[in-house]
């Protein structure tokens, strides 16, 4: 009687072992870690989503509607994106103390980590430009020349071409950038805040900010030697001279009448 031959093994069998094998050792799960930490980074989103949601109920609401869809008393917010609420609340103009032409700064009254919560909230509403990151506006990598020729050509009809601000109409005016934080400049180009037009990255390049801001440090820090000495304001040499000429040449001829007038009452006497 032959003896049987031994059966051959399936091909899957070495696969459906090492299946059982990382079954009993937690195999399986670490292979699903991945969707288990993404479903908690969800979860930590929405949180923060609902505290942003909470603060801006009770320090926005009020003007902008109860979903930022706007109300008279201020405009709507869907689509502003992070960037704006950085800008408007980190610099302390928003909330805002009264209406008026144009909302000035004040004494910021959130803190950052609150005010990232209100960024985030607005950001869920619609999608809009993002707040900058520290390499984005970091002026050690600009172009000190080029941004001078940006901001002169797009900036100082408004700021001067040193960034000192100046007086719109109707009450407007724009402000001073001296000692303005970097990424707030940066938003303000993005967002064009209030009286200010945007500039996005098609009109100006991410580089383009970059110089700008560049530029503003260069002009306005404490390296920056004036040998011109009362600026003025930074309005610039035509208008510097314009004074001079003005107040210089009407002393001369004050003085000059006050002597004819002398000379005339001495002749008399």
């Amino acid at each position: 009687m032959k003896k049987l031959s031994a059966r051959r093994r399936h091909p899957l069998a070495a696969v459906v072992v090492l299946l059982l094998a990382l079954a009993a050792t937690g195999g399986l799960y670490a292979a699903f870690a991945p969707a288990s930490k993404a479903q908690a980074d969800d979860t930590a989103q929405s949180l923060a989503i609902d505290e942003g949601k909470k603060l801006y109920a009770v320090g926005c609401a009020s003007c902008h509607g109860t979903g930022g869809q706007g109300t008279s008393d201020g405009p709507s917010l869907v689509g502003v994106g992070a960037a704006a609420v950085d800008f408007q609340v980190g610099t302390g103009r928003m909330p805002a103390q009264q209406p008026g032409a144009q909302i000035p700064k004040k004494k910021v009254i959130y803190s950052q980590d609150e005010i990232d919560l209100l960024a985030g909230y607005i950001a869920s509403l619609g999608a809009g430009p993002s707040v900058p990151t520290k390499s984005q506006v970091d002026p050690a990598d600009g172009d000190i020349a080029k941004g001078g020729e940006l901001f002169r050509t797009n900036c100082a009809q408004c700021h001067n071409f040193t960034g000192k601000g100046g007086a719109l109409t109707d009450g407007k005016f724009a402000p001073d950038l001296e000692g303005v934080d970097p990424k707030h400049i940066y938003e303000a180009m993005q967002t064009g805040p209030q009286n200010m037009p945007s500039f996005p990255d098609t009109t100006l390049t991410e580089k383009n900010k970059k110089d700008i801001i560049a530029y503003l440090d260069a002009v306005n820090g404490d390296d920056t030697e004036n040998p011109g000495g009362l600026e003025l304001g930074g309005l610039g040499p035509v208008t510097e001279g314009l004074f001079a000429w003005i107040f210089g040449l009407g002393a001369l001829i004050a003085v000059a009448v006050w002597v004819a007038a002398r000379t005339a009452k001495a002749k008399k006497s």
